[in-house]
This record gives C-alpha cells, structure tokens and sequence, in this order.
C-alpha cells in the first residue's frame, strides 16, 4: 500500500511539473475560462484525462514502438500544427460572440456548456506532438514500473499524473473566471484575441518542426 502511495507521490509531482509549463492546453484553459468560468478548468482536464487513459492502454498494449518514430511525430508534428491554427482562428473570429455570451450568460445549451471544453481538452492534447512523445517515453516508463504492482500500480501512476493536471488547471481557471467580469469588454476579447494568435504561434511552430523532418 505504501507503495502505491509514493508511486502517485511520484506521479502527481512529475506531471505536476509537466502541467506548469506553457501550451495549448494551459492557453485554450485561460480562453474556455473566461468564456464559460471556473467549470472550463475540470471539464478541460476530463477531455485531457480520456484521452491519456486511452493512449497510456495503447502505450501499454505497445503502441510506444511507432509513436517514437521520426516519420510518425513528423505527421503529428504537421497534423497538429494546422488543428491548433484552425484552434486559434476560431477563437479570434468570434472573440467578439465569445465576450457577449459570457458577459450576458446567455446563448449556449447545457450540452454544448460542457461539450466544449472537453472536446478543447481531447483536441489540444491529441494536436500536441510533445505530448505523444512524453508519453511515449517517460510516461511508458513510469507505466512499466507502475505494471510491477498490476493494475493496481498502473491506477495510482494514472491518477497521480491525472490529479496534477486537475489542481493546476482548476487553479487557472479559478483565477481567470474570478477576473473576469472586472474586465471592461474590449479587453476582455483582447485576451480572448491574444490567446488564439498564441495557439496559432504553437501550431506553426509544430508544423514547420514537423515538415522539417522531410527536408
């Protein structure tokens, strides 16, 4: 039992540190946040956590072997690269749309309250390349050493790593929802504006790491 406890431990602070640093998800969280509020935040981090719990099986299953392929991350590279611009187009055209639903909590279904930002976090996650990778390499690691316990093993590793994304982006998306109505509307879609043209930033830089790998 101690054992499984140091392996969430363990789990939680390395993904801990992953969640910290600056992506598509971390962007399309402060955008979804100020759109929606504080349920953004979990409900992003629940698309997130489908997604990995289906490529942690498929790491496990042995799938690792093609991920760590030059010509497979250069795909993903080039894939996720143009969903992460088309990601931040959509944002800054109806930046404007986004600021008058948010401002007068009016104009979206309950369905598309909570399907939204889960698909953002599946999509985000899945356009990520380095994410694949990470998994691919350190996370099969863990993974294996998580399999010396069974699926017990496996279950802490999954929800220390899972538990590490939910605190840090419930985090922002408090501090962004709890900001949000004190911020005069153009300003407001200024920061919805700037969040698409990051995301458009990351998906080039993707694809053209992507494409380099044919050059």
């Amino acid at each position: 039992m101690n054992s499984l406890f140091l392996l969430f431990g363990a789990a939680f602070l390395v993904g801990f540190s992953g969640a910290l640093m600056p992506g598509p998800v971390l962007t399309v969280t402060i955008s979804e946040s100020m759109k929606r509020g504080f349920r953004a935040g979990p409900l992003i981090v629940l698309g997130h956590a489908i997604l990995e719990f289906f490529l942690l099986l498929g790491l496990v299953a042995g799938l690792n072997v093609w991920l760590r392929k030059g010509v497979i991350i250069s795909i993903l590279g080039v894939a996720g690269g143009i969903i992460l611009c088309l990601l931040g187009a959509q944002m800054i055209l109806t930046a404007r749309k986004a600021v008058e639903r948010a401002l007068g909590d009016h104009g979206n279904s309950d369905a598309a309250k909570i399907g939204g930002p889960i698909l953002a976090g599946i999509i985000t996650s899945l356009a990520h390349p380095y994410w694949i990778l990470w998994w691919a390499t350190i996370g099969l690691r863990f993974a294996t050493d998580a399999l010396r316990m069974g699926w017990p093993g496996l279950c802490s590793f999954y929800l220390g790593h899972i538990s590490a994304d939910l605190v840090w982006y419930c985090i922002v998306a408090f501090a962004v929802a709890s900001g949000r109505r004190l911020c005069p509307p153009k300003i407001y879609r200024a920061l919805i504006v700037s969040c698409g043209v990051i995301l458009i930033g990351i998906g080039v830089f993707f694809f053209v790491k992507g494409v380099g790998y044919w050059l």
